[in-house]
């Protein structure tokens, strides 16, 4: 197939990213699986696995734009990764990687990013997000510290993970983007990207992932898998959906937290890996995504997604 993807970021990644991490990813799958892709992205892209068409983000979400008109005649289908103000006069899907207000409809021919995602919008339409494992190192043996790694806000529950620290006397690192004042054994890496962020999630003991909101995925949990690190999660949104028994677990409250904590250094680092190779590659998320492309264009319509065995 040939498939233009359009993204309203300078791609690859600088910094931390998320759904820019992602199209980058499912650039690299589609191309991996023999297919062409056209990227639509801001100026200044530069992915080898794609033919880059430089457009302003403006013209992007410009509702006065008709993006097919930037897509190659030979194209088989546009895939936005933004919410889209007009509808293309070709045949698209789009990808909502955030969270919509309650209540709200999915928008036309949207793609989720969990079953949890798109049931709590009364679709059943998903593709699990996938990552590139080469990006990633794996490390069997692990250091003395737990590790938080995100935006330091409320909902990401940075703090669960600071008020563990100091109820066991763990060592936690925290990387993420302004920098809070933190007691002894809690010391703050700031904003990590490329070789320092796999290093830190490769030698972590465990990632804590104490969201306190409905995560549409929770990227950097398979992060933390594909780095042979176990997760410590909430049972919100897509969490219960990307981790399993084997390689993490999930708790409701604080104190169940920091009682788990003291044996989640027992799960394998292998089956963690294992686990994120089979579920939650750039591959099998492009095998996924061809699915969707190749059912709508064939019947007009997007078929439901496939959860992991172990999904609630």
């Amino acid at each position: 197939m040939h498939v233009a993807i359009a993204s309203h970021y300078r791609l690859p990644v600088v910094g931390y990213g998320g759904t820019d991490r992602v199209v980058v990813a499912l650039v690299r799958g589609l191309a991996a699986l023999g297919h062409q892709v056209t990227l639509l992205a801001a100026p200044g892209t530069r992915i080898a696995e794609a033919t880059v068409v430089a457009v302003p983000p403006s013209q992007l979400t410009d509702p006065a734009v008709d993006l097919a008109t930037l897509v190659p005649r030979n194209a088989d289908l546009l895939h936005a990764h933004f919410p889209l103000s007009r509808t293309p006069s070709c045949p698209f899907v789009q990808t909502l990687h955030g969270n919509m207000r309650p209540g709200s409809p999915p928008p036309p021919n949207n793609v989720f990013v969990s079953r949890d995602h798109a049931r709590r919008f009364g679709s059943d339409v998903f593709v699990y997000n996938g990552l590139d494992p080469g990006d990633y190192v794996f490390c069997a043996t692990k250091a003395d510290y737990d590790l938080f790694l995100g935006r330091l806000h409320s909902a990401k529950g940075y703090r669960w993970a600071i008020e563990g620290a100091k109820r066991s006397g763990r060592r936690l690192v925290i990387a993420g983007g302004w920098r809070p004042s933190f007691r002894r054994r809690i010391s703050y890496a700031g904003a990590v990207d490329g070789r320092k962020k796999a290093e830190l999630l490769a030698g972590a003991r465990c990632l804590w992932m104490a969201a306190l909101w409905d995560e549409p995925f929770g990227l950097t949990t398979i992060e933390a898998l594909l780095s042979g690190t176990p997760v410590l999660g909430t049972r919100r949104g897509a969490l219960p959906e990307v981790i399993s028994a084997e390689v993490g677990t999930l708790c409701d409250t604080l104190e169940q937290m920091v009682a788990a904590a003291e044996t989640i250094h027992t799960r394998d680092p292998a089956a963690c890996r294992a686990h994120a190779e089979r579920h939650f590659t750039h591959v099998v998320m492009a095998q996924e995504y061809l699915r969707m492309y190749r059912c709508l264009l064939e019947t007009g319509r997007l078929p439901p997604g496939r959860a992991t065995p172990h999904a609630p």
